[in-house]
């Protein structure tokens, strides 16, 4: 959530950059500093009024004294009116207070100067493209029949048992996905990321303070009766862990992995992206969440986004990697790195990671500050990463890898899965 100083400070500038995002806050933008406005005369007229109070209750006792019984009888009814105007007043100023803070969460985060315009994937900037060329065999398979042929993965299984988007893996191809998960942790936490494994449903606040409440609603997996949320990301509860909390100086940065499966309605997706492991409702990411000190974050975004790159490169798939442009960067980041690997099979490109700054707009959600070394409270950074979400990698690694007599398994996952061709 942007701050009430950010939005005082210079609203035009405000409203330009969110016009990087192709979000129009001109309206939203006057009605925070109306209400904001509102808040801070309502705050005063409620001190005043608290002063009146205290000074006339503060006579009643020597008028009683002196014996002047009318007179403090009339200070009483004075300090009974005040009362009354003052809970008046309490009761405008919570109202005004809840509009204020309805507005505010419709607001997006800034862009940082590094995102481009553009309105959509379209215009996402190509920044860097890595990774061997890949090589079919004449008669090359899509993923989702590789899995069938193979039997490593029954998306029939899945639609029987829960409906479609819930794969069930079998046999190698459920290796394969452990082994992915036990890799990607194991850099991980080499990288100095200490491993956490949260909860898989989180509570309504959790939801908030990372920004997918309210917005993503549609997109989230609610339990009713308790009013959890399944989580979409791991982000969610790892980030969350520091809610209400403020970080000592040498406290940062602090760096976090998990594991979780990861839940996602995927409302309104249909036709050929949605074939086989493209895009699922159910899927297993690993994730990697830094909090950091203002000036650090963005050395702290390049470290991420070249750990990403190291993991894609040690299984050896062909990359790129986008910076994101306003139009298609999500609601709650400064700035977003997405990673795609090439689907030679499918001739398309496959998005398995998003590294994005979240600035203070996170934090502010979440009130999660840090004592700098003059004693002062700021606001932290937040940061986040796949590293890496599996359905796509699989893809890549299965399309990509296959030949005439099986699917060479990357070398550096061999000692996970204990084979090296899936036949």
């Amino acid at each position: 959530m942007l701050t009430l100083k950010t939005l005082r400070d210079d609203p035009e500038k405000v409203i330009a950059k969110l016009a990087v995002k192709n979000f129009d806050a001109r309206a939203i933008v006057e009605k925070v500093l109306e209400l904001d406005t509102n808040r801070r005369n309502l705050q005063t007229e409620s001190d005043q009024l608290l002063a009146q109070q205290k000074q006339k209750a503060n006579l009643i006792g020597g008028l009683m004294k002196a014996g002047k019984k009318e007179e403090a009888e009339e200070a009483k009814k004075e300090v009974a009116e005040l009362k009354a105007k003052s809970a008046e007043l309490l009761a405008q100023a919570d109202e005004n207070n809840k509009e204020l803070e309805a507005q505010l969460v419709l607001l997006p985060n800034l862009p940082c100067d590094l995102v481009p315009e553009g309105k959509g994937a379209e215009d996402n900037l190509v920044v860097k493209m890595g990774g061997p060329e890949v090589q079919l065999p004449e008669n090359a398979l899509p993923h989702w029949e590789l899995a069938k042929k193979y039997d490593i993965i029954d998306f029939d299984l899945g639609v029987k048992l829960t409906g479609a988007g819930f794969p069930v893996y079998k046999g190698k191809g459920a290796k394969l996905q452990r082994a992915l998960i036990n890799f990607f942790l194991d850099v991980n936490t080499k990288a100095g990321y200490k491993e956490v494994e949260p909860p898989v449903v989180v509570n309504a606040a959790s939801g908030f303070g990372t920004g997918q409440l309210p917005d993503k609603e549609a997109q989230m997996y609610h339990v009713g009766l308790d009013d959890f949320y399944l989580v979409p990301t791991a982000e969610v509860p790892v980030t969350n862990i520091f809610r209400d909390v403020i970080l000592q100086n040498d406290e940062c940065p602090q760096k976090m992995t998990a594991y979780t499966p990861c839940f996602r309605r995927e409302a309104g997706s249909y036709g050929k992206d949605v074939r086989g492991l493209n895009r699922l409702h159910q899927f297993d990411k690993v994730e990697i969440v830094r909090v950091e000190k203002p000036e650090d974050s963005y050395a702290a975004l390049d470290e991420m986004v070249a750990h990403v790159e190291s993991i894609v490169n040690a299984l050896g798939l062909k990359y790129r990697i986008l910076r994101l442009c306003g139009g298609d960067m999500s609601f709650t980041s400064a700035i977003t790195y997405d990673f795609e690997l090439w689907s030679a099979a499918q001739g398309r490109w496959l998005e398995i990671s998003s590294v994005s700054n979240f600035e203070t707009y996170q934090a502010n959600r979440l009130h999660l500050r840090y004592r700098d070394a003059e004693g002062k409270t700021q606001l932290c950074h937040t940061l986040n990463g796949s590293s890496l979400a599996l359905p796509r990698v699989v893809a890549a690694l299965l399309e990509d890898n296959q030949t005439e007599d099986g699917i060479v398994i990357p070398e550096v996952l061999r000692p996970y899965t204990g084979f090296d061709k899936i036949d």
